[in-house]
């Protein structure tokens, strides 16, 4: 597998530490038909972060009972985990697959 594929589906999984979902997105967008690696990942990191979304969101709504605060602090940890595991995952051109990721992009 070129190191140029490791690359960028590592960038996917890093990318959405710090933009959430809009960096996978666009990076997929652009690289899904030219490296089926990269699709996938990319695919794979999407998922992940359109599931955080909807736990922060979750989160927020029921901060107000108390219980959002664990969920927002779940999702933030579950976050910075299982990106770090993808991208460790990537850069050895293994496919990895995030275990709490709703297959919302196929």
């Amino acid at each position: 597998m070129p190191q140029d594929s490791k690359n960028l589906a590592m960038l996917c999984h890093l990318l959405g530490l710090l933009t959430n979902f809009l960096g996978p997105l666009i990076l997929w967008l652009v690289k899904k038909d030219d490296d089926a690696f990269v699709d996938e990942q990319g695919k794979e990191a999407l998922n992940f972060q359109i599931t955080l979304v909807l736990a922060y969101i979750v989160g927020t709504i029921t901060s107000f009972i108390c219980v959002g605060f664990i969920l927002l602090a779940v999702a933030g940890i579950a976050d910075i985990v299982f990106s770090i595991m993808a991208c460790v995952a990537a850069s050895k051109g293994e496919h990895y697959r995030y275990p709490v990721a709703i297959r919302l992009v196929k």
